[in-house]
């Protein structure tokens, strides 16, 4: 059983100042509920200067060595323009030797987990989390 675990669910995980064009925010940037302005609006409010973009606790991609980290549940949705880096995220993990488990709901959208009342693919996302979580802050399992 693990002390910690990350659940990580529309992941922003590296520098987009620096990569504005990735392929992703091209082929799912528009109408699809996120749009590649919108990620960049945010990504300029998320840091406090624009030289924090580089460091690693804001950009985990930045990061030389993902090694250490706390087991992973990486979930990311088809039609996301944050899937890309989200499963690459997922991949580097699991390459310095973390457990981390990617998965991808296809068909879906960004933000679609919040709509568990009306879309089965976000109660399974949900029932994904939980199980994860049990798995691992449950003693034997």
């Amino acid at each position: 059983m693990s002390q910690y675990f990350q659940v990580l669910l529309r992941l922003s995980s590296h520098n987009f100042a620096a990569d504005r064009g990735a392929e992703t925010s091209e082929t799912s940037s528009d109408g699809y509920l996120l749009t590649k302005e919108t990620i960049m609006w945010f990504w300029d409010l998320y840091l406090s200067e624009p030289s924090d973009a580089s460091n690693p606790y804001a950009a985990p991609m930045q990061a030389k060595d993902l090694g250490g980290l706390p087991p992973a549940l990486v979930i990311t949705a088809e039609y996301d323009p944050l899937r890309d880096e989200g499963e690459e995220y997922g991949r580097r993990l699991q390459a310095a030797g973390v457990p981390a488990t990617v998965s991808r709901y296809d068909g879906m959208i960004h933000g679609f987990d919040f709509f568990t009342k009306v879309v089965p693919a976000a109660r399974e996302c949900r029932a994904e989390e939980i199980a994860a979580l049990r798995r691992a802050f449950t003693p034997g399992e």
